[in-house]
């Protein structure tokens, strides 16, 4: 069997990959805790069940247009001007079949083959992929001061004449950092200069905690023609916990997105006008679920940030944001995968290996799960690390023995 280059050389998305393999352990009845999810558990709000019941009722049940129905529009103009400060119109917005639709299609609209995407790590896992998968090449900048934080300098040695965009993520997946507002000006005014796409990953953007507040790119910028480069890309995923209504959205200037919904067009058409109403539901209605979600979210981070400290070995820049923290274990292991796998093996507890997020010796620890799993999982990973541990532990009547040093 023959497979094209594209079909030879994408690589399996490992986040993806593990949560299939948390539900198959789940239906086997093993006692498994997933402390590397990336969905809250929060229900969605009721005004986007309201509204999909709503529409499912009415029968009409349609194609919705490529780039997103206009109810669907006006409701992002309306988060946008709400969350950002800014006005702009319909032509200037397109929904999408998740925040990572939206992304992929402003990727395929912007490089050509051997363009640069530049990246801060710890990254995203599907940065990498999907710029290869428009046959550009991903260039991850780690800081060199340690942090999780960039800097100008590391981004600017970085750029070469075939560099055509940076995308910023921030709060960041999955170290949880905020970047400050020094960087968020810089980053912006650097790329109006320099004539780059600066794509704004905000999918995190209201998920902070400890009053830290997310820098506006908007504010930064000068260009506010339809030359402007600035793409903002968010959805309903995660700050209404609403991972499988699959709905998200990109900002950029017309002819940008023009071209991507006649990407898009070809590819899935327009997002499911059901799981639109939902959104618009979402976006319209009370927003108290959103502030329930961020207040329950932070309080999970006190106990987790309490859980870690208390382990010997380990080292944690506090997160500022996200659901994610970013832990140092090279202590331990500097191989983050053996390690991810010594623990789901040993202690049934899955976490993320951070060298998929460009970082090697580091997990990916979550605590949007319950306060319970967090406890537990964290108790169990110490177990399993911690040579003085005892040398039995039960789970439930299951009683594990240390068969390792």
């Amino acid at each position: 069997m023959s497979l094209s280059l594209i079909g030879q050389n994408a690589a399996v998305s490992v986040t993806l990959k593990l949560n299939q393999v948390f539900a198959t352990l789940k239906a086997k009845g093993e006692p498994v805790i997933h402390l590397g999810g990336g969905e809250p558990k929060s229900l969605a709000p009721i005004d986007a069940i309201t509204a999909i019941t709503s529409h499912l009722n009415s029968g009409e049940v349609r194609y919705a247009p490529v780039d997103g129905s206009i109810d669907m529009k006006k409701a992002i103009l309306r988060y946008t001007r709400e969350h950002y400060g800014r006005m702009f119109e319909p032509e200037n917005v397109i929904a999408s079949s998740g925040a990572k639709q939206a992304l992929m299609v402003a990727l395929q609209a912007i490089l050509n083959p051997q363009d640069e995407v530049i990246f801060p790590a710890p990254y995203w896992v599907s940065y990498p992929e999907m710029v290869k998968l428009c046959g550009a090449i991903p260039v991850a900048v780690v800081p060199e001061d340690g942090t999780f934080t960039p800097r100008m300098q590391d981004i600017e040695q970085n750029v070469t004449s075939y560099t055509k965009a940076i995308i910023i993520n921030s709060p960041n997946n999955p170290s949880g950092a905020v970047y400050p507002a020094s960087f968020m000006k810089e980053i912006v005014q650097f790329a109006e200069k320099k004539g780059l796409y600066l794509i704004m990953d905000d999918i995190y953007n209201t998920l902070v905690y400890n009053g830290v507040s997310v820098a506006n790119p908007y504010d930064y910028a000068t260009d506010f023609s339809e030359n402007s480069k600035l793409i903002i890309i968010n959805g309903v995923s995660k700050a209404y916990a609403m991972t499988g209504f699959r709905i998200g959205w990109a900002i950029g200037n017309k002819r940008l997105i023009a071209a991507m919904a006649n990407i898009q067009g070809h590819q899935t058409s327009g997002p499911s006008i059901l799981l639109q109403k939902a959104a618009i539901g979402a976006i319209n209605g009370v927003q108290s679920s959103t502030e329930s979600l961020r207040t329950t979210l932070e309080n999970n981070r006190k106990v987790l940030i309490q859980q870690i400290k208390a382990f010997d070995g380990l080292n944690l820049i506090e997160p500022e944001g996200t659901f994610y923290s970013f832990v140092d274990f090279s202590a331990y292991d500097k191989d983050s995968t053996r390690l991810s796998n010594f623990l789901l093996e040993k202690v049934k507890v899955l976490t993320m290996p951070g060298v998929e997020f460009g970082m090697e010796g580091y997990l990916r620890i979550s605590f949007c799960g319950s306060i319970k799993e967090i406890i537990e999982g964290m108790d169990r990973i110490k177990w399993a690390l911690d040579p003085k541990s005892p040398n039995e532990l039960f789970i439930g009547e299951r009683k594990l023995v240390r068969d390792w040093n």
